[in-house]
């Protein structure tokens, strides 16, 4: 995934630029950039490797070098960024979130001719944020540019755009998959992808674009570039996985919906019957736990904390880049609870069940901890197609899902035409995918939560929340 954070004043704005990317560090885990604006000297650019060593610890010893009234940052999980840019539109900085999926096919079509060079990432891929900035220059204004690459490319673009004037443009992406926040205080604005940053930062609400908004934003204020579209398609899972806990999207508080979603999970089971009996409702840490206090409210049974997270040296298991070290750092992490876990009867609420990857690891955990039965249940419906919109359950294969792969094991290329019939639990089909999880990790019952259920959750129009990895539907 990946966020960002930019800020105007009639002030220095490095520290809020510092620690509003900071507070983003929950969206990427393997690159951070910062680029400050100051009228005399210009700009100060800085990007680090944040794979093995948190944001702010890679960038606390550049902030002495900072100084500006203007800045934008992030944090990546693919492109070194900012990218600083020079062109016939002025020389600006330039950050984004999204997805080019046929950047190839754009390079061919546009750039083949010209002799332009393209810097390579590790993978051999185009840098999809330059790519979005030469798109954007074909243009002869930035707000037209930006409209350009975002009708070329497939997939998503949402950005900040740092200005040599010291003003900062913002573009949520076309369909407004990703969120965008503008917070204001006496001495200027802020934009950003998490609402709770600039909260802490002293900046107040101020408005929140709609998809294929544009919009300059300066110390004053900001000004509506070019208007709203008509079709949005925020991403789901920003509620059920990737926002953080204070963060609202469109009105709706990501904690408070996590809640709903647990609680509308155990409501429905309890009507079909399925609400097994257990001493226990856990969440798996972080996301899951307050889909799982959802759940035991409503439910009725207790909610505990069964093994906990050990997180002040390794915060997150992923960060090794060693996939062995990643095992083990995660096997580390689970420290159990003894009292909550022998001779229990449990069940689990995780946010959701991509890969299955560390799933069967925790539970030989919880039995080899003395637990008597492990229930799992998933607070999203089973995930069918890898997202081609963001950065999200992305793999080489639809196959590397495990909904997928165990349909394709159980009724091999037949399967893949009845997608929407095994996610259905109310199927044989779905029953069968269902009973096949469980034997195959462990369960004693698994569930997951409907499409209905979730977007009852999340509460606004249905229309507008992009379900692509469940439905498979544009």
């Amino acid at each position: 995934m990946g966020g960002f954070f930019g800020a105007v004043s009639t002030q220095d704005v490095s520290l809020d630029i510092f620690f509003g990317v900071d507070y983003h560090s929950h969206l990427g885990t393997r690159r951070g950039g910062m680029i400050i604006h100051d009228a005399q000297d210009g700009f100060q650019r800085q990007i680090h490797s944040i794979e093995n060593t948190p944001f702010r610890t890679k960038f606390e010893k550049d902030l002495a070098d900072f100084h500006g009234c203007s800045g934008i940052g992030c944090i990546s999980d693919t492109d070194p960024q900012p990218l600083l840019v020079r062109s016939h539109l002025g020389l600006y900085a330039i950050t984004t979130v999204g997805i080019i999926n046929n950047a190839e096919e754009l390079v061919d079509q546009y750039f083949s001719d010209h002799g332009h060079q393209f810097m390579a990432m590790s993978s051999g891929k185009v840098n999809s944020t330059e790519l979005a900035a030469a798109l954007i220059n074909q243009k002869d204004n930035l707000v037209d540019g930006i409209l350009h690459a975002q009708e070329l490319i497939n997939g998503s673009l949402t950005l900040l755009i740092l200005t040599d004037q010291g003003e900062i443009i913002a573009a949520r992406d076309r369909v407004g998959r990703l969120p965008v926040l503008i917070g204001k205080n006496e001495k200027g604005c802020c934009v950003s992808f998490e609402s709770f940053a600039y909260h802490k930062l002293g900046y107040a609400d101020a408005y929140e674009l709609a998809p294929r908004e544009i919009v300059r934003i300066r110390p004053q204020g900001y000004e509506v570039l070019s208007p709203a579209g008509e079709d949005m398609k925020i991403c789901a899972f920003l509620w059920t996985y990737y926002g953080y806990p204070n963060s609202n999207y469109e009105g709706v508080n990501v904690e408070v919906m996590r809640y709903k979603n647990g609680a509308v999970m155990a409501r429905d089971e309890k009507k079909r019957g399925t609400l097994p009996d257990v001493d226990y409702v856990a969440g798996v840490p972080d996301s899951g736990i307050p889909h799982a206090i959802g759940y035991a409210n409503q439910s009725g049974a207790h909610f505990a904390r069964p093994f906990v997270k050990y997180t002040p040296t390794w915060p997150r298991s992923f960060m090794p880049a060693n996939q062995d070290v990643r095992n083990q750092v995660a096997k580390m992490k689970q420290i159990p609870v003894p009292e909550l876990i022998e001779g229990k009867k449990l069940l689990f609420v995780d946010d959701s069940i991509v890969r299955g990857t560390q799933l069967r690891e925790t539970v030989e955990f919880l039995y080899e901890s003395g637990a008597r039965e492990v229930h799992m249940r998933s607070a999203c419906p089973p995930i069918m197609y890898s997202c081609k919109y963001l950065n999200f359950s992305r793999g080489n294969s639809d196959m590397d899902l495990l909904a997928r792969r165990t349909i394709q094991e159980l009724e091999g290329d037949e399967g893949q035409k009845h997608l929407e019939e095994y996610a259905d639990a109310g199927t044989e089909r779905g029953q069968c995918m269902l009973k096949s999880i469980c034997e195959k990790f462990g369960f004693d019952s698994l569930g997951y939560q409907s499409l209905d259920g979730l977007l009852e959750a999340i509460g606004i129009d249905r229309d507008k929340v992009c379900t692509y990895c469940w439905s498979g539907k544009e």
